[in-house]
């Protein structure tokens, strides 16, 4: 199944990387950094520690294969990133190759039958990062004990295990083998199981029993509770078991690199993992790199760090405005700086919350017509000279010309800087009262003043918004960034508070008819332009408000169309009529797009490739380019 397409835009490093399992047959090769444990009988053989059929990577053509060693450096803007080495790794039950078609990594392989019935053949031999077996019974904690487990998972199994409202079937028939079934079709598993977002459908069990109710006494969890400084059994467990989190070192993992720094920290130490599921053509086991250290830095001072060459590879809180120092600074420092393409819908959009707690403010942001009006006073093609050498697109937040399904009234649509027609509209609307300094004036008096809430991780999105401001302002509207850390700005917009906020559009810019238009309808918490609506959709209606607008609903219903069936026309269909609705309705106000991302490398790091596509899922910011294959030269 196809779920993802670039057209013409090509993946320049994973179209030179074919990935197969093989038996172990070569003599493999053993780390410098591990022979010492060898020689001791702390680890076993590098050709025992590997499964007997891993997966081998064939670098070809400019990507050669490298030797192991080595560390590489980066820059994070607050301790909680660390958990981007789990990205940065994108090991993966299934996991996408160079045509963003589904392929085998962590299991051996895998069947889908009518998008119904999903089969997992596990890797014999394959073990977690201490050493102990993984298994079916790994996968069966995770749905018994987990999943499944009132006081663990209070609002029960997650949303991804559900189809139209029907729990998956979940078999373990042997302990190499894994079934999810459904008696409607889930388009969304493997996408969901491939995406950057872990979704890990297992659990370190041998590890995990001994905080487990099921497994150890009540006086004992008491004890490890009481010294975590936990309520019960359930939280000490939970704050144990975060994957993701990348928090834990004593979790054993399955990525390439495995966390050694406990927080709070400002650096962060991750070794490789010996028991690691990959390896080269000539038998060398992967990740090449011994170490990846990450070091915390004020968000502001990343960039100028960065062109001082104190990390090797830098891709987070950069972007294109740094470009032209990142350049000036790269002979000196020793590194390259590449530019690789976004797929993003925008690269950056205002998001009005119609979910805001105050009812003046709520009413007026559920107006299409508002929404619209500040589209039109926005100078998109000002905001691309000024901040991007006129070489984005002005564009609203939808899929980009390289999609199959793009129109070109889905990118301009109310897109076009008109300021006669916006004033227009709005005094349409009742805004036709203004205050001294000429800002409108909202039907209980006050002014019509927005704060748009930005995560204060980069400073180019305020850049935007001044400019912005300056066109607003001639309309009556007032503006007002207010940068915040990234959590603070989520839990505002949940809880109603935030009015509006800027962030990335659409994940997933230059879709096919296949691929999931679940971004495009009221499925999630934090889609921020209606969180209550997508929390109420996540929670099967236990939390967050039901959607009232029919076009929100007709959005939902469309989506449930196109899960249910399979016919590629149809699904066609419904990816028009959805995006159709979106241009209309102005749900997020999209300003630019196609805007290319700075890539940072140490002169010395091997196997990055000169062009690449830049994006959050699919992608995994760069870790589809494989990073355990990046190697240093000495």
């Amino acid at each position: 199944m196809k779920a993802f397409s670039f057209s013409s835009i090509s993946c320049a490093l994973i179209g030179l990387i074919v990935l197969a399992s093989h038996p172990v047959q070569a003599q493999y090769k053993e780390s410098n950094s591990l022979t010492a444990d060898v020689a001791a009988g702390k680890l076993p053989a590098v050709d025992k520690r590997l499964p007997a059929v891993p997966l081998k990577m064939n670098l070809t053509g400019a990507y050669k294969p490298g030797q192991q060693g080595g560390e590489i450096r980066m820059l994070i803007p607050r301790a909680r990133d660390v958990r981007i080495l789990n990205t940065l790794g994108y090991a993966r039950l299934v996991v996408y190759n160079d045509k963003y078609e589904f392929v085998p990594d962590i299991v051996e392989s895998f069947t889908v039958e009518d998008e119904k019935v999903f089969t997992f053949k596990l890797r014999k031999g394959h073990k977690w990062s201490d050493g102990a077996p993984f298994t079916s019974d790994d996968f069966r904690y995770y749905w018994e004990d987990v999943a499944n487990n009132k006081e663990i998972s209070p609002s029960g199994p997650p949303i991804d295990l559900y189809a139209d409202g029907e729990l998956a079937k979940a078999e373990f028939p042997d302990e190499l083998t894994v079934r999810y079934s459904w008696s409607k079709r889930n388009p969304n598993f493997l996408p969901r199981i491939a995406g950057t977002a872990a979704f890990n459908l297992y659990r370190p069990a041998h590890y995990l029993k001994q905080f487990h109710a099921r497994y150890t006494d009540a006086a004992t969890l008491a004890q490890l509770a009481a010294k975590e400084r936990r309520a019960n059994w359930a939280s000490l467990h939970n704050k144990l078991d975060n994957m993701i989190e990348t928090d834990n070192p004593d979790l054993p993992t399955l990525d390439p690199w495995m966390i050694q720094t406990r927080p709070p920290a400002i650096r962060f130490v991750a070794v490789r993992n010996p028991y690691f599921h990959r390896v080269d053509q000539n038998g060398v086991q992967l990740p090449y790199l011994d170490r990846v250290l990450m070091s915390q830095a004020d968000g502001k001072l990343i960039p100028a760090k960065t062109g001082a060459g104190e990390a090797d590879l830098q891709f987070r809180v950069i972007t294109f405005s740094n470009f032209t120092f990142l350049k000036e600074n790269e002979k000196r420092a020793g590194y390259r700086t590449l530019l690789w393409k976004t797929a993003k819908g925008s690269h950056l959009a205002l998001f009005p919350n119609m979910n805001a707690n105050d009812p003046v403010w709520r009413k007026l942001l559920r107006e299409a017509r508002f929404r619209q009006a500040l589209s039109l006073a926005i100078d998109r093609e000002a905001v691309n000279q000024s901040l991007f050498y006129g070489l984005a697109l002005a564009s609203n937040n939808t899929v980009l010309p390289e999609s199959p399904l793009f129109k070109p009234e889905y990118q301009t649509k109310d897109a076009q800087f008109d300021l006669a027609r916006a004033n227009k509209i709005l005094d349409e609307l009742g805004l036709n009262k203004r205050n001294s300094d000429g800002v409108r004036l909202l039907p209980d008096g006050r002014p019509l003043e927005i704060i748009i809430e930005t995560a204060g991780e980069s400073s180019e999105q305020v850049d935007v918004l001044e400019l912005i401001a300056e066109t607003w302002i001639k309309a009556g509207v007032k503006l007002f960034p207010k940068p915040s850390q990234r959590d603070v700005l989520r839990n505002r917009i949940f809880a109603g508070e935030a009015l509006m906020s800027v962030w990335t559009g659409l994940e997933n810019g230059v879709p096919i008819a296949n691929t999931s238009p679940i971004e495009l309808a009221p499925t999630s918490q934090y889609q921020l332009q209606w969180p209550k609506w997508g929390q109420f959709y996540e929670t099967k209606g236990q939390m967050g408000e039901t959607p009232d607008e029919p076009e929100a609903k007709e959005l939902l219903a469309l989506y449930d169309q196109w899960v249910n069936t399979g016919d590629i026309a149809k699904r066609e269909q419904i990816w028009h009529r959805m995006l159709s609705i979106h241009a209309d309705r102005m749900y997020s106000i999209g300003v630019i797009s196609g805007v290319f991302q700075p890539i940072v490398v140490n002169q010395k790091l091997v196997n990055v490739p000169d062009e690449g596509i830049y994006n959050w899922d699919p992608g995994a910011l760069v870790g589809m380019y494989r990073p355990e294959t990046f190697w240093m030269k000495q």
